[in-house]
């Protein structure tokens, strides 16, 4: 089996073959025309039609605008929530993200557009190479059975992501002759849903539980996968079953220290459950795209420059905040005052400083001034952090388009998110509370435990920062009480990773939620005066574009 990264461009190339010999722009607005028949795809291409599905991770079909805007991290749908700010030079720049970030969501906006157009290539190909798997003649019985499941796996992926972002949508497999024929009210969400569902099972069994080839899905991705899809429905018991299948696997553990994510020495390791590959030797074609328009502006260049979207919320701060005992204020009080300097007097989680950038703390070994930020008065000084190894680090390429480009890779499902969603599936049960609060004390004791001065680079002040993350005790842990731990728990450990909207979602009252939002967060940014969102804006209208070329199939 070739390796997935090393033969991900050419696969590309001979995958996109498949779309019919248009140009980028004509797919814009056509039909895929031609598609391989099983007789022209040897045994070969067959294996190549599964690496490339892989490569529609990167999201990366036409250029780079649709990677940065409809990326698979779904940074772009977090500004939907109040966890994140579009950021960039203004809200004229890239104004539909603006759109996006203050509730106004159109069906002409571009985001819209190229996420679905994203994900229906990126399941369209999985299609392709599934049916060329099994007409192949070279591949054993035994690993038709495993790539199919991979691909079913990844396909599911991608369905899923449209079920949570629009209300209706097509759905097709393998076995459908023309997809474009396909009606967007074929099947109810719930018929959808359980399709996907029904995937993912068949997957868990039928997939091993390791895999030689670094980078290709094993049967605890698809429990990862199916675990977050359950969770999304409220199917809490399903989800503590496959969320405990990883667990109990003994495969993942957490990061020794909370830095490690960002660093590419530990590609595939440690929390790696479900990772999008990238390298820095195959350039430009395999850095992560998804998350270079976010990097920071940077003193001194250090990344290249950077356009600096995506940055935190005061609110998102603000609940980084611990009281006396080292615990989160989860009665609501946590935005009643604002970490707004580096010498703020209270506790502080350090996930924080790991996640964040903010003026007068260190990042990377760095201090991060106000020159790292591109738009101090309009968006503020938090940058993200997660993404961006150290500047000096082998694996960063700087003084090139894109900005910040590494090799390191971007975890979609890590397993800390695995356990978090245990614990609140068995909260949401009320049953086992005891090692509901185990689970989330895990990440907690690991957080504070990453405080560590010898440890390089440096993103933390103890000189500066008062930091405190406690263990939640015993006394007092009730389910109200553990339902509000548990989702503040996911807020800050998984902060700036894409989550945290479909969170909201999911969690109910999201328009009422977003909307008190809106109101704090205009005494800090003042365009959020007029922002506003209603039941109806939750899940989004299919784009106009698509609309338009499937004649009356989406209306």
């Amino acid at each position: 089996m070739k390796s997935i990264i090393k033969n991900a461009a050419c696969a590309v190339a001979l995958t996109a073959m498949a779309f019919g010999a248009t140009s980028c722009d004509d797919l814009l607005d056509t039909k895929p025309q031609g598609s391989f028949t099983t007789e022209q795809i040897g045994d070969e291409e067959a294996v190549d039609m599964l690496t490339a599905a892989y490569a529609t991770l990167m999201c990366h079909f036409f250029g780079n605008n649709e990677s940065f805007a409809g990326p698979i991290n779904n940074w772009v749908f977090d500004v939907r929530s109040d966890d994140a700010l579009k950021g960039g030079d203004g809200v004229t720049m890239e104004a539909y993200m603006h759109q996006m970030e203050v509730g106004n969501v159109q069906s002409d906006n571009d985001i819209l557009n190229f996420k679905w157009r994203n994900n229906y290539y990126s399941i369209s190909r999985c299609n392709v190479a599934i049916k060329a798997i099994m007409g192949s003649s070279a591949i054993s019985d035994a690993d038709k059975v495993i790539m199919v499941a991979e691909m079913k796996t990844l396909r599911a992926y991608y369905y899923f992501d449209m079920y949570r972002i629009f209300k209706k949508f097509p759905y097709f497999d393998e076995t459908v002759v023309d997809p474009s024929a396909c009606r967007a009210d074929e099947y109810t969400r719930d018929q959808i849903v359980e399709f996907i569902k029904e995937d993912l099972r068949q997957a868990y069994k039928a997939l091993p539980a390791t895999q030689a080839q670094v980078g290709r899905f094993n049967r605890y991705v698809a429990a990862a996968i199916l675990a977050r899809v359950d969770l999304f429905t409220s199917s809490w018991a399903e989800a503590e079953e496959y969320a405990g299948y990883v667990i109990a696997s003994g495969q993942y553990q957490l990061y020794p220290n909370f830095l490690d994510m960002s660093k590419p020495e530990y590609n595939n390791m440690y929390e790696a459950v479900m990772q999008i590959q990238f390298s820095s030797a195959n350039a430009p074609n395999q850095y992560n795209f998804n998350n270079c328009l976010n990097c920071t502006w940077s003193e001194g260049n250090l990344y290249g420059n950077g356009d600096d979207f995506y940055l935190a919320s005061q609110n998102l701060v603000n609940s980084f905040r611990t009281d006396e005992r080292g615990l989160p204020y989860l009665d609501g009080t946590f935005n009643d005052v604002n970490i707004d300097r580096a010498d703020y007097p209270g506790n502080v989680d350090p996930r924080l400083d790991f996640t964040l950038g903010r003026i007068g703390m260190p990042w990377r070994g760095h201090t991060y001034n106000e020159k790292w930020c591109r738009n101090l008065e309009l968006y503020g000084q938090y940058s993200g952090k997660k993404p961006y190894p150290a500047p000096e680090s082998p694996y960063v390429k700087v003084g090139i388009v894109p900005w910040g480009a590494s090799s390191l890779n971007w975890s979609l499902i890590r397993y800390a998110d695995v356990m978090l969603m245990k614990a609140e599936a068995l909260i949401e049960q009320n049953k086992n509370l005891d090692e509901a609060r185990d689970l989330i004390n895990q990440i907690r004791r690991r957080a504070m435990n990453s405080v560590d001065g010898n440890y390089a680079p440096v993103d933390c002040n103890p000189m500066l920062a008062s930091y405190a993350c406690a263990e939640y005790p015993a006394e007092g842990w009730n389910q109200d009480y553990a339902r509000r731990a548990v989702r503040m728990e996911r807020r800050i450990e998984l902060a700036m990773e894409g989550h945290r909207w479909f969170d909201l979602v999911r969690w109910g009252n999201v328009a009422d939620h977003m909307n008190k939002y809106y109101a704090s967060e205009a005494k800090v940014h003042s365009y959020y005066q007029n922002a506003s969102m209603s039941d109806d804006d939750i899940f989004c209208p299919i784009p106009v574009n698509q609309v338009d070329n499937a004649g009356d199939l989406y209306k």
